[in-house]
């Protein structure tokens, strides 16, 4: 199929303002008036692969673009790595070694540069989570992070002592056991689950269990300093945030593991 013809199509179904600069052999960048909230452009090219059909490529760019803002690794999990995954398979676009991929089928050229587009600016839209989703995208992060990390059979999420707490109203987001003292992980997001988090650990105290614990914030920063500092009176070791030390989890929570 000619070049003009797909310019053609593609002004029919997505724009007028569509345009195509030649970047190669078999290689066009694609022009459009499309842009993030930011004012950069998304990057679009169309070329033909290895077996000769035309895709379009946005060769990293719609990552790289979020990782101005965002980690790369809370890409990868949790709720933000839900809707790209449900974005990528509803648009059918596919994600090469993060590169942005999809195949044009059955001369389907400007329904395919639609798609494309739908889904790069459906990705770059979890920038823009609201703060209650955010909240929820930190306790998934923590979930799947410590799935990752501890094997099942060594792990509880949202444990409550079964003897004692008969009233289930002091909880722990994740116990490990098979330890000499089981470990308490807490995932904290904000000042009442700090406080919430204090108040456990002292009755845990009161009931004198024998354990360990560990303790993950989104933000450390962000909670008030009186609740900080009376939930480190009891608490023990503390990550400020799960981005910045995941490395450091994970090889904590792999030596601890391996003491019985």
């Amino acid at each position: 199929m000619s070049i003009e013809y797909i310019l053609q199509d593609f002004s029919k179904k997505v724009s007028k303002q569509i345009r195509l600069h030649e970047d190669g052999v078999g290689r066009f960048r694609v022009l459009t008036p499309f842009r993030f909230d930011d004012g950069d452009h998304l990057v679009i090219v169309l070329r033909q692969n290895e077996f000769g059909k035309w895709e379009l490529t946005d060769n990293g760019h719609t990552f790289m673009h979020l990782s101005y803002k965002l980690d790369v690794k809370s890409l990868e999990e949790g709720t933000r790595n839900k809707i790209i995954t449900r974005t990528l398979a509803e648009f059918g676009v596919n994600d090469a070694d993060g590169k942005l991929v999809a195949e044009i089928a059955d001369e389907k050229y400007g329904n395919t540069l639609y798609d494309f587009i739908q889904a790069i600016m459906r990705i770059n839209d979890v920038n823009y989570l609201s703060r209650e989703r955010v909240k929820s995208t930190f306790l998934d992060d923590f979930r799947t992070f410590i799935e990752k990390q501890v094997p099942k059979e060594r792990r509880k999420f949202d444990w409550r002592h079964p003897q004692f707490d008969t009233g289930e109203s002091y909880t722990v987001d994740c116990y490990i056991n098979q330890r000499d003292q089981p470990m308490m992980v807490f995932a904290l997001h904000n000042d009442t689950k700090t406080r919430d988090a204090t108040i456990t650990l002292h009755q845990f105290e009161r009931w004198g269990l024998k354990f360990d614990s560990i303790s993950i914030f989104e933000n450390q920063e962000e909670i008030n300093r009186k609740v900080l500092a009376r939930y480190s009176d009891v608490s023990g070791k503390q990550y400020s945030n799960l981005t910045a030390n995941r490395d450091r989890i994970s090889r904590y929570l792999e030596n601890i593991l391996q003491t019985t």
